[in-house]
């Protein structure tokens, strides 16, 4: 069967949801629409662009009756930007979007009836983001700085952004007018030439110490002396400048070759009691905030009374099982990367806890090896990737039956597929805390608590 509307037609919908990406959706006889730029609740005049065999896409032409939560996003560069999908969406109206998403993905993908509870949220949900990745071209007259267009390596100029720090602000706009005086390059990627690729932007919420990593293609940098001149000027509390090395044809953005080229090589950050020092490649929440909040939610699921053993999968540095090592007996991490183990290590010895043991590998592996060894856990979490818990994974999970489950996601789809392999595999979902660890944007994390079924 044809499409019921076809490419240029102009049609009238009404917006029933969001896309994962913060398009609206429409269905003209139940063909989705999926529109940009609309909100639920809305009814709109749309332009249709492309068909498709099962869906298509269109462009909003009038807004006929807008959302009670439609508001008028405050950042200029929100339509040309792909940092943010939401400024549009009062934050209210952000939040109830949320909890109203991760409940419909529990139900419709796991089949899953645990209650999905408000979604904890900021009381000032901007200039949140502890981290920036901001990359360097040259423009038509001079070099440009910004974020990417959506779904593009096309950078919009740009120069400030409401969710990162003020710090991050000044090197966006500060220092892409220095670059000629300095004599550095921007770095092209369509011809590999050029210097400068990124920076990198860091800092400490409770510290306010200040790391700015310039990631450049070759070792060489006989312009780092002025450099750090210029960057000491712009951003007066830096206590870390670091040169990485990638000179690599790749769209990842750091190399192998890390340069401390003034002041510390690491800056230190806490969260709640915990004290964390940080590399300029280590992995560290960008909303600190935020994760404090996670991170008590997810030892409050624990249960903890002092005498548990824990294991932590994809424990990352060690973050939650540090929060976890102040009341469980003792805690034990696994994690695939090695520098992130040698930073578990280092921050557990910073903050003084004996309770802690960490080892680098494949948790799927590694931690039915433990059982096998007599290192059973009294209480398990997990806070895998986007892509959820390897299989193997859950499968140990379901044959070694620790009494309670703690399931920290990044992805409510494939905390839903991981919940109903675990349900079937004899616990019961309690229920679901979503934390909104990016405002403005369509992510959410969840903190999900389940008990092994008697």
């Amino acid at each position: 069967m044809s499409a019921p509307v076809k490419k240029n037609d102009r049609v009238t919908v009404y917006i029933e949801d969001l896309t994962h990406d913060g398009n609206g959706v429409a269905k003209v006889d139940g063909y989705p629409l999926f529109i940009q730029g609309a909100l639920p609740q809305e009814t709109v005049e749309v332009h249709v662009l492309k068909t498709l065999k099962n869906y298509g896409f269109a462009k909003v032409i009038e807004i006929i009756e807008p959302s009670p939560d439609r508001v008028e996003a405050p950042c200029e560069y929100f339509k040309q930007c792909g940092g943010c999908q939401l400024q549009h969406l009062s934050y209210e109206g952000q939040l109830k979007w949320k909890q109203k998403m991760v409940e419909n993905v529990m139900k419709r993908l796991g089949k899953i009836d645990a209650p999905v509870l408000p979604v904890k949220g900021m009381e000032n949900p901007w200039n949140y983001r502890n981290k920036a990745q901001i990359p360097f071209a040259q423009g038509e007259e001079a070099a440009i700085a910004g974020f990417y267009k959506t779904k593009s390596h096309n950078i919009v100029d740009m120069e400030r952004c409401l969710i990162q720090t003020g710090e991050a602000d000044a090197i966006l706009t500060g220092l892409k007018r220095e670059l000629a005086k300095l004599g550095i390059q921007p770095y092209n990627e369509a011809t590999h030439s050029g210097q400068l690729r990124h920076v990198v932007v860091r800092k400490g919420r409770a510290t306010n110490e200040v790391m700015v990593v310039l990631v450049t293609k070759s070792r060489k940098f006989p312009q780092k002396e002025a450099a750090i001149e210029v960057i000491q000027r712009l951003v007066p509390n830096v206590t870390s400048i670091v040169q990485n090395v990638n000179g690599e044809k790749t769209n990842v953005i750091f190399g192998d070759t890390t340069i401390t080229l003034w002041g510390k090589d690491t800056i230190e950050d806490t969260i709640g009691n915990v004290r964390f020092e940080i590399s300029a490649r280590s992995f560290y929440q960008v909303n600190p905030e935020q994760t404090e909040v996670l991170y008590k939610q997810a030892l409050d699921y624990a249960q903890l009374e002092g005498n548990e053993r824990v294991i932590d999968a994809y424990c990352g540095i060690g973050s939650i099982s540090l929060f976890l090592a102040q009341k469980a007996g003792y805690v034990m991490g696994v994690e695939i990367v090695p520098q992130a183990m040698e930073d578990a290590k280092r921050n557990a010895e910073l903050n003084g806890f004996t309770n802690t043991y960490f080892e680098a590998g494949a948790a799927e592996e590694v931690i039915p090896r433990w059982y096998k060894e007599g290192k059973e856990a009294d209480v398990l979490v997990v806070d895998p990737p986007r892509k959820g818990c390897d299989e193997a994974l859950l499968n140990t999970i379901t044959e070694q039956k620790p009494k309670r489950v703690v399931y920290v996601s990044c992805n409510p789809a494939t905390l839903a597929r991981d919940l109903r392999i675990l349900e079937d595999g004899g616990y019961k979902t309690q229920e679901v805390q979503p934390v909104d660890m990016f405002p403005h944007t369509t992510h959410v994390e969840c903190c999900a608590w389940l008990e092994l079924a008697e």
